[in-house]
């Protein structure tokens, strides 16, 4: 059995070992003694890049109407289902109606007593007004006439108020939808009693679709934005269905593009920054009201972005950034970098470096002064199966 695992054992530190040879083919090698070291470098250029900042967010909804009685009364149904979607107008709750009927018919009962008054006055001013030239009636008697038809006429017109003042408390008696949207639990069920504004709420209802999420970026961050967007080393971006995407509380990414629609006026004091407001569309209702997400905002495209192998840049003991890159007469240089964030597998460097500088990315454990000779070649990415054979060499066996 021990001669087996030795076996086993030997067999497993000579495949290793000769991964471990294979992956190192085509590298930098130490330099011998008196030798100038050999590194690798790319030649640095400029990309077209698109620039995105993650914010986090909550999503609002778009209106929200809140749900409350404007008469008194007893609930008598709820009209709807929970949860569901209800369209502007549609009944919400029936209230006790027999009382504001009631009202009603007692301002019309009044209101056609009123008109039938005015008629007799009518009649009255129309035979003072005929028999006054003749003098059958005095001209007080016809002032008289005239001023009681004028009485009788206000009082339609306020009998009228009335009836109409009635008639939309009975209306009122059907609470309805005052916006279409998605309608929450009932907060109120049969039988409950009611006051006309009460404070308290009898449903809500939310607007999402589309739906809105807020997200506060930091006050220096959208100065600078705009200061690049200004000088023209970043470029609005250009492009159909949106500048936003969100992403999930569980990390799955929303099928659906959202974009920046305004912007806070003010700055929040206590936290420096500004809330951003993206307007997304959400047929399918799958954003929620006060969701937490995680939005990524295109910035701009930057045309002639340095992008730059994450290797290649190294931090002091101040953690500055610095990078290395061999001169036109070969020698090893220190620059000192600017870099603004990571894209992918690559830094983006705003100063240090310009196009055509030849930055080391391999060899660098070999340079330790700057100006120091170094045998440069370009590098040359490793091939998959060199890349695979390196990873295999880089895992610990498991039996």
């Amino acid at each position: 059995m021990h001669t087996r695992r030795a076996a086993l054992a030997a067999a497993v530190a000579a495949v290793l070992a000769g991964a471990i040879m294979l992956a190192g083919c085509g590298k930098s090698q130490a330099p011998q003694q008196g030798q100038a070291p050999t590194v690798s470098f790319v030649t640095v250029g400029t990309d077209s890049v698109t620039l995105t900042t993650e914010l986090a967010g909550r999503t609002v909804p778009c209106r929200t109407a809140e749900i409350r009685p404007q008469v008194n009364g007893i609930i008598l149904k709820r009209l709807f289902t929970e949860g569901a979607d209800v369209v502007e107008g549609q009944p919400l709750y029936q209230i006790d109606p027999e009382r504001y009927q009631a009202d009603l018919d007692n301002a019309q009962a009044a209101l056609a007593r009123a008109e039938a008054n005015r008629t007799a006055m009518t009649l009255r001013q129309k035979r003072a007004e005929e028999l006054l030239p003749s003098r059958a009636v005095s001209q007080q008697d016809y002032d008289d006439a005239v001023a009681g038809l004028q009485a009788a006429e206000a009082e339609v017109s306020a009998l009228k108020a009335q009836v109409r003042g009635a008639r939309i408390n009975l209306e009122r008696t059907t609470v309805r939808a005052p916006i279409g949207g998605r309608i929450g639990r009932s907060l109120v069920t049969e039988g409950a009693v009611v006051i006309a504004y009460q404070p308290g709420m009898l449903a809500v209802i939310h607007q999402v679709d589309p739906i809105y999420v807020d997200m506060p970026q930091s006050a220096a961050e959208m100065l600078r934005l705009k200061r690049r967007l200004a000088e023209g080393s970043l470029h609005a971006h250009q492009a159909s269905g949106g500048n936003v995407r969100i992403v999930l509380q569980d990390g799955t990414a929303y099928p659906r593009q959202g974009t920046v629609v305004s912007q806070d006026l003010a700055v929040d004091p206590t936290t420096g920054s500004v809330v951003l407001r993206a307007e997304v569309p959400n047929p399918d209702g799958d954003l929620l009201p006060d969701m937490f997400v995680r939005g990524i905002v295109i910035e701009g495209v930057d045309r002639a972005a340095v992008m730059v192998p994450q290797q290649a840049v190294q931090r002091n003991a101040r953690g500055e950034p610095y990078a290395w890159i061999v001169d036109g007469d070969n020698l090893a240089q220190v620059r000192t970098l600017t870099v603004d964030r990571t894209v992918g597998d690559r830094w983006l460097v705003t100063a240090g470096l310009v196009p055509g500088d030849r930055l080391v990315v391999e060899g660098l454990q070999f340079l330790r002064q700057p100006g120091a000779p170094v045998q440069a070649q370009p590098y040359v990415a490793p091939a998959p199966a060199e890349a695979s054979a390196a990873g295999a060499a880089n895992q610990n066996p498991s039996h």
